[in-house]
């Protein structure tokens, strides 16, 4: 029995039962939801790998990236086997998002002008985003909160918004393109001297270590 199959099955009562975080799915390395979101077409510019093929892979992202809790992943699960055309549509809609962010950060990194149309389609994502925030009291303040996430297009909501939260911060200039051309996973370089080249050395930079020891033994 799958991870899909294994929410269908449970019943109300089992939502409590379920431990408050699986062991991660998915490479989490960028440190930005965002960035993350972004990495789940893998290796996009050389033999691209599609990472969320259904709504129950998206509801797993949202549940490694802490953005939705247990008992909302079994609801959406459930859900989407209920209306498989709505868990499809916003499937699409996510994956649209997913690439408007990536043009934009693309170019950013790269230095040329973010494309105006992309630019202007994750504007209206984040207002529509927006008319799901409401303000809730929390520890003795308030604190932004989004509608019930177990609405099919809440995950994107929270991407969009955690989009524009990076674009307008001071963390922009630290935002990396992994330095191997079969990867270029997109990363928030947090290093002291902010000089990392690789999404994660285990994924990328040793396979590069590995590589150039092969290439000086052969002219060696």
């Amino acid at each position: 029995m799958d991870w899909t199959e294994r929410m269908l099955s449970m019943q109300s009562t089992d939502i409590k039962k379920i431990p408050a975080r699986r062991p991660p799915r998915f490479d989490l390395i960028a440190g930005s939801v965002c960035l993350d979101f972004i990495n789940t077409l893998d290796d996009r510019h050389t033999k691209p790998k599609e990472l969320i093929e259904n709504y129950s892979d998206l509801a797993r992202f949202g549940e490694d990236a802490g953005l939705l809790a247990p008992g909302q992943i079994v609801r959406l699960v459930k859900l989407s086997a209920a209306a498989p055309d709505r868990a499809h549509n916003a499937l699409h809609r996510a994956k649209e998002l997913r690439e408007v962010i990536h043009d934009v950060f693309w170019a950013i990194i790269n230095k040329r002008p973010v494309p105006p149309e992309a630019l202007a389609r994750l504007n209206k994502e984040v207002q529509i985003a927006s008319e799901h925030l409401r303000l809730i009291p929390a520890n003795g303040g308030f604190e932004w909160q989004f509608d019930d996430l177990t609405d099919f297009d809440g995950l994107r909501w929270r991407i969009a918004h955690a989009a524009a939260d990076l674009l307008a911060s001071d963390q922009l200039p630290l935002v990396r393109a992994c330095s191997s051309k079969e990867c270029e996973w997109f990363f928030l370089d947090t290093s002291k001297n902010h000089h990392r080249r690789w999404c994660d050395m285990k994924r990328c930079g040793n396979r590069a270590k590995v590589r150039r020891f092969y290439a000086r033994n052969k002219t060696a």
